[in-house]
């Protein structure tokens, strides 16, 4: 049985030199001839699929990336705000006040009003809004 040199292995050498077409017989230069084509084939499909498979990796992360968020207020932990919405709030993370109505977060669209909260201390509900509140303001 025939055993190939290492070199045959090296995707550089793909075409045999004088001395290597003497030292092997026709069946193995045959095969070796056979065979480079072959892995290059090889080769590129598997570089096709990778690329496919990347292009399908970043398809399938895009609406992830792309969905809609808007501006809640009234639904942030105090320092959990994501912007400045009026007095009391400068930038993100400076609301003081737990559910603080100018203090805004993003959300998913469409959620903001369906958000559980907990009661207010007067009984009444407290819901986000997609406007600035006049609630649960700092002192």
């Amino acid at each position: 049985m025939y055993h190939k040199p290492v070199f045959a292995l090296s995707p550089r050498n793909t075409s045999l030199s004088r001395c290597e077409k003497d030292c092997m017989g026709d069946e193995a230069q045959q095969t070796y001839q056979r065979e480079i084509p072959m892995n290059r084939n090889v080769l590129n499909a598997s570089l096709a699929a990778a690329i496919a498979l990347a292009i399908a990796g970043a398809g399938a992360a895009a609406p992830a990336q792309a969905q809609e968020n808007e501006k809640c207020y009234g639904v942030a932990l105090a320092g959990q705000n994501d912007c400045a919405a009026g007095p009391g709030t400068t930038c993100a993370g400076t609301s003081s006040v737990d559910y603080q109505g100018n203090a805004w977060k993003y959300v998913p669209a469409g959620t903001c009003m369906d958000m559980e909260l907990p009661a207010m201390a007067d009984g009444h509900d407290r819901m986000g809004s997609l406007e600035e509140l006049d609630r649960d303001l700092p002192a």
